[in-house]
């Protein structure tokens, strides 16, 4: 289960700004647990990712709730926030 990926990755703000992509029950869970707090939303995230990581639960179980987490704390980046890194430099001008 560690290294299944999500069905559809899960992006969040990190840093300063920083989107950053999370594809897998371990990537979530090790986010979760390096945040800093104890909120309600973070124990029940981190809760989950452990239930998908035994295989108690599905992994899009767990993206669920990790997604819910990051929304309430408003690190979650919704769809068609902004266009997804393809390493290619967009130019102005055609």
């Amino acid at each position: 289960m560690l290294a299944e990926p999500f069905e559809k990755p899960i992006r969040i703000w990190v840093g300063l700004g920083f989107p950053r992509q999370l594809n897998t029950v371990a990537d979530a869970y090790q986010f979760v647990i390096d945040w800093c707090g104890n909120s309600p939303e973070q124990k029940a995230a981190i809760r989950a990712c452990k239930a998908a990581l035994a295989g108690d639960i599905d992994a899009e179980t767990a993206r669920g709730v990790f997604a819910a987490f990051a929304r309430r704390k408003d690190i979650l980046i919704e769809d068609g926030a902004i266009p997804p890194a393809t390493g290619k430099v967009q130019s102005k001008h055609p």
